[in-house]
């Protein structure tokens, strides 16, 4: 069993991995800034703002394994990749691996090519501001933060997200940067893409590493 906390832990990527992990006997604390309707039994559930580092900093102390579920929307809107780095800094300090909820444009379509997130023209603008945010956490800030750091980047299909969450089928396939599926197809449920993001979390193989999660 191993503790396990989630920043961001009530939105839709986050919910999904609180429950599968609590699920499976995990120790698992969540932050959030509002508290769930209906808690998962057995989470310890922590009202916090992640922009906040004195929020952040005692839910990551003595943590074996932190997830960052954040989204750049909202309150997160100007300071999503400010917050990563703040919570790379204190994960970095409690030597424990940092597995972060991406986004399918940080992928490539083939190995060696550019990001989706380099050509948006298959995004409605309103996205753009999000996915160039999420992609600069892979690209440029990860990448970037001291080696001691274990980090892995874990980026779902196209089709991921509350407008379209799917039913939990037990199955995904692991790709690396290369989307699994091609560009404009692919899908994951938010239940699945935690199986898989979990599965990765106790197998503890990776290390500063972007994969996607598929079916």
């Amino acid at each position: 069993m191993s503790r396990i906390t989630v920043i961001g832990g009530t939105g839709y990527a986050g919910s999904a991995i609180v429950a599968e992990a609590a699920g499976r006997g995990h120790d698992v604390t969540a932050l959030s800034r509002s508290l769930p309707a209906e808690p998962v039994p057995g989470v310890h559930y922590v009202q916090g703002d992640a922009t906040d580092e004195a929020a952040l900093a005692p839910v990551v102390s003595g943590a074996d394994v932190v997830v960052g579920a954040l989204a750049p929307r909202g309150p997160l809107a100007g300071s999503f990749r400010d917050v990563y780095r703040a919570l790379a800094r204190l994960v970095d300090a409690e030597g424990v691996p940092l597995f972060v909820v991406g986004g399918y444009s940080s992928l490539r379509p083939a190995a060696g090519a550019p990001r989706f997130s380099e050509d948006l023209t298959h995004a409605p603008a309103a996205f753009h501001d999000e996915i160039v945010a999420v992609a600069a956490l892979v690209s440029d800030d990860l990448p970037a933060t001291p080696a001691s750091l274990d980090w892995v980047f874990v980026s779902p299909a196209a089709k991921f997200g509350a407008y379209v969450p799917g039913e939990r089928r037990g199955e995904y396939r692991v790709g690396d940067d290369v989307a699994v599926e091609p560009r404009g197809g692919g899908e994951i449920s938010g239940a699945d893409y935690a199986l898989g993001l979990v599965d990765l979390v106790e197998r503890g193989d990776l290390h500063r590493a972007q994969v996607n999660l598929a079916y």
